[in-house]
């Protein structure tokens, strides 16, 4: 029997309710994925619409050396001065082979550990992580797109883009079942073709 891959899911107070869901729920259902909520706070964080999250572990990465990836997700706390850091758990993460994806805010943790050094990424908009954090290691690959960028074991995205996340976050994951994720692909895209544009 295949071993499920375990995916960490890196929340913060304030964190985007829209930018987990498609991936946690889709890497369960439909890839057999076993998920857990981790977060560097103790106690419940809360998301944007004023939902309560109660994490199921820290981001130590002595307690996560069973994960197979990491998805940070956006918050409005991950600009601050004085956002966690949680460079020990991601470069942990892609030492030992697993995938690392940040999404919206997320993207920050990344470029703060200096993961997007020598890869391709994305986030925000031209110029948005030097305005959070100033320069960082990696600036001058920065793709200005609206959708996804991965790079091998990296993935980002704008906080716009919950879908490419996704899809390029579970290729990178199950490079065996790209014939799934494109399935994926497509069904997510249905919703944004022009002819079935309503208005």
């Amino acid at each position: 029997m295949e071993q499920k891959k375990t995916i960490g899911f890196v929340f913060v107070d304030k964190f985007a309710d829209w930018e987990f869901g498609l991936l946690s729920g889709s890497a369960v259902d439909w890839f057999g994925a076993r998920t857990v909520a981790l977060s560097p706070s103790t106690g419940p964080v809360k998301s944007i619409g004023g939902l309560r999250l109660v994490p199921d572990r820290g981001v130590a990465p002595e307690e996560n050396a069973d994960l197979d990836a990491v998805a940070v997700i956006g918050a409005e706390t991950w600009p601050s001065e004085d956002a966690p850091d949680i460079a020990p758990l991601l470069s942990a993460t892609l030492a030992r082979g697993g995938i690392v994806g940040g999404i919206c805010g997320g993207t920050l943790a990344l470029a703060r550990a200096g993961l997007f050094e020598g890869r391709k990424h994305t986030s925000n908009g031209a110029g948005w992580i030097q305005s959070k954090i100033n320069d960082y290691p990696g600036s001058s690959l920065y793709q200005d797109v609206p959708h996804a960028v991965r790079d091998a074991h990296i993935i980002s995205a704008p906080g716009s883009a919950p879908g490419t996340f996704t899809t390029n976050f579970l290729e990178a994951l199950y490079p065996e079942k790209a014939g799934q994720v494109a399935e994926m692909r497509e069904f997510i895209a249905r919703e944004y073709r022009t002819d079935n544009a309503q208005g």
